[in-house]
């Protein structure tokens, strides 16, 4: 892999981390509505599930940029 395919993937892994935080954050902020004082405090299970949803690839994003890191600083990469 040259210089260039490198910065390329890098770029990649940290945008995929940024896009995930955002998706949570959207996520969050649509679950956090169907509580008081605007919502009845009852969650819908479409709402829960893409909170969910949001988190796990906010989870295996940060995994990947991690070992992507981890490649960096020992050296591999």
């Amino acid at each position: 892999m040259d210089h260039e395919q490198a910065r390329a993937e890098e770029t990649a892994a940290m945008q995929r981390v940024l896009t995930a935080t955002q998706r949570v954050q959207s996520a969050f902020a649509s679950l956090q509505s169907q509580f008081p004082p605007a919502g009845s405090g009852k969650p819908s299970q479409f709402a829960l599930q893409t909170f969910d949803a949001a988190l796990q690839e906010l989870e295996d994003a940060q995994a990947a940029f991690d070992e992507l890191l981890g490649d960096l600083l020992d050296g591999n990469r």
